[in-house]
């Protein structure tokens, strides 16, 4: 039977797991780590690159590199949210032709969920590439505040990666699975989850392995993206008030003032102080300017207080929507690793008057509970069943502008509502349907999911028709629209259209691209991190036999020349096999110069243990 892996698709970090055994597993990267930051970078050669090796060159192609792509999903163009963010993206934001985002990269427009799956698709890799086979099956978590062209968004990347999404499930309730996976029975417990773009908190029953989602609230634009923004804003006014130069407009600054804010915040997590030191920021007439600031605890709670409160109203939404009070929740479960700052857990302190528990790696949860979820699907996990609910209430536009509701928020899912509509004049043909996604009473204040056309309607004064028209929320959240005459029972051919999102063509065509090129594209993925191993470790070599060459003698001397002379020359037309081999090459000039660096005289003798692990480090790195 075909495995099924769990991924959590973040905004910052996204995470893969499995289930071995009963027991969930994190797959680790290629570099060592647990998670792989959400980051894709576009080279001049048109390779991809994902993740840790692409965090590492943002600071020099801060244009052709795009994170935080999970925040445009299912978004337009003009959406208040996008126009925010892209002050401080310093990526390009396009319009599609249907008022969709669009990110542009190497002269080209990508659709978010394109990007995303680029994101998935390294995730599959890294789980065939451990489990030795290859896999087509997966859940994928959102935030339980997506809406449905943001679950529709998600869903096609997993298709566009060449994966069966299986479910996708709201961040919060995996969370809640990981958590109940030992058994904890008979609880009422509270997911509170500040990512790095979103925020949701959910109420949930855990009852003799039943996981009941009992309402849910959130912030699609609010996470540790929004805290990273603010210091970013605080470091460039410390800089124009001490030395003149406004950064906004210097992409490579910004990136810099972006990566410095982002260990800031992590810092700051743990100690009251944090030092940051950016040399050569700018220039001017008068020569190199430098960035040397301090920025304490207290000033970064200040500046973000707001966005912290803004937590506050949501919690408190969820807990009337579920009809509990603080006091009768018996655990508050923290998600994201913006939840990690002390003024976070003291704000849930506050609101929930209890301790959060913070057993569960706020980085990994989702991507654990994602992999159970697989299991329960599989059947290899028995004695759990999870019942969801929609975030926000399902209608359509009725006369004169107003939102009639069909499906309430909440409600939980899968579920299927139904209502009669009729025509508003004679011999009327068709009838134009609205679908929304929303609370408001009046319909252009909620979120347009789509257009429908019911047509072929008999001619009849109006008023006469009766016609039904059903909406079905799978158990991904995702809503299907059907429509039936009344008169003739007989079935309506509804025409979609669709108010944006990738259509089923257009995923069809990069799903079918994806599989043509999929040997050319894992061969130049591995071509990639195999070079970047051999330049990392190259230039590593080069400066150790620049600095230490001239102590070897002539024999191993000239034999680390010779192989650092042929790595250069490699890299002008490499291959993965060539690359492999200059690997192999570097290892041993590293061991030639290791010696002489180690055992110089006056130099200390190391532990022969101690000999390997610089290089280890290197290897491992992949610098």
């Amino acid at each position: 039977m075909a495995r099924m892996i769990g991924i959590d698709l973040g905004t910052t970090n996204c995470c893969v797991a499995i289930l071995e055994g009963g027991k969930p597993r994190v797959i680790p990267s290629p570099e060592g780590t647990r998670t792989v930051p959400s980051i894709v970078g576009f080279t001049e050669k048109g390779d991809h690159l994902v993740g840790q090796i692409a965090k590492r060159q943002i600071v020099t192609n801060p244009q052709h590199t795009v994170y935080a792509v999970k925040r445009l999903l299912g978004r337009k163009a003009k959406d208040p949210e996008v126009i925010r963010a892209q002050e401080f993206l310093p990526y390009d934001i396009t319009e599609a032709a249907n008022g969709d985002v669009r990110v542009r990269a190497r002269g080209r427009d990508y659709s978010p969920a394109e990007v995303s799956a680029i994101l998935v698709g390294r995730l599959k890799e890294m789980a065939e590439e451990h489990l030795g086979e290859d896999v087509h099956d997966a859940v994928i978590t959102v935030p339980a505040y997506f809406d449905d062209s943001q679950r529709q968004g998600t869903k096609d990347a997993g298709r566009i990666a060449g994966l069966n999404v299986r479910r996708i499930i709201n961040e919060p309730t995996a969370a809640a699975l990981a958590y109940g996976l030992g058994g904890v029975q008979d609880q009422k417990i509270a997911v509170y989850d500040l990512g790095g773009g979103t925020f949701d908190i959910s109420s949930l029953c855990i009852n003799d392995g039943v996981f009941e989602v009992l309402a849910t609230s959130g912030d699609t634009f609010l996470g540790g993206e929004d805290f990273d923004q603010r210091i970013i804003r605080w470091l460039m006014d410390q800089f124009k008030e001490t030395q003149g130069v406004d950064l906004g407009g210097d992409r490579l600054a910004m990136q810099r003032l972006r990566e410095a804010g982002e260990g800031a915040k992590i810092e700051l997590s743990s100690t009251d102080e944090y030092a940051i030191n950016l040399p050569f920021i700018s220039a001017d007439e008068s020569g190199p300017q430098h960035l040397n600031t301090t920025l304490a605890r207290n000033t970064l709670e200040d500046m973000v207080s707001d966005l912290v409160e803004r937590t506050k109203e949501p919690c408190h939404e969820a807990l009337l929507l579920s009809g509990l009070q603080a006091e009768e929740i018996d655990e508050v479960i923290l998600v994201g690793g913006q939840t990690r700052m002390p003024m976070v857990i003291e704000l849930v302190r506050n609101v929930f008057g209890r301790e959060p528990n913070r057993d569960r790696n706020p980085d990994e949860v989702v991507g654990i509970g994602a992999a159970i979820q697989s299991g329960i699907l599989a059947g290899e996990v028995k004695d759990m069943v999870l019942l969801d609910v929609i975030p926000l209430s399902l209608g359509i536009e009725t006369r004169g502008g107003t939102f009639t509701k069909l499906i309430e928020r909440s409600s939980t899912i899968p579920t299927r509502k139904s209502k009669i509509f009729t025509s508003i004049t004679d011999n009327q043909d068709k009838v134009e349907v609205h679908v929304l996604q929303g609370e408001r009473e009046i319909a252009s204040f909620n979120k347009s999911l789509g257009r429908f056309d019911l047509v072929g309607i008999p001619p009849a004064p109006k008023g006469v028709p009766q016609i039904e028209v059903a909406f079905d929320v799978d158990s991904n959240g995702i809503l299907h629209v059907s429509a039936k005459d009344l008169a003739t029972q007989k079935e309506q051919r509804v025409v979609v259209n669709p108010s944006g999102g990738l259509n089923e063509s257009e995923i069809q065509q990069l799903v079918e691209e994806a599989a043509r090129h999929a040997e050319e594209d894992r061969v130049r993925a591995e071509l990639v991190r195999v070079q970047a191993r051999v330049e990392g470790l190259l230039e590593s070599n080069e400066n150790t036999f620049k600095e230490f060459g001239d102590l070897l003698e002539p024999e191993p001397r000239d034999r680390v020349r010779e192989i650092l002379t042929q790595t250069r020359r490699s890299l002008q037309d490499p291959s993965v096999q060539t690359a492999t081999d200059a690997l192999e090459q570097l290892a041993e000039a590293s061991r030639i110069l290791s010696e002489v660096i180690l055992f110089r005289p006056g130099a200390p003798a190391p532990q022969e243990e101690q000999e390997e692990e610089p290089l280890a480090d290197k290897h491992g790195e992949g610098k």
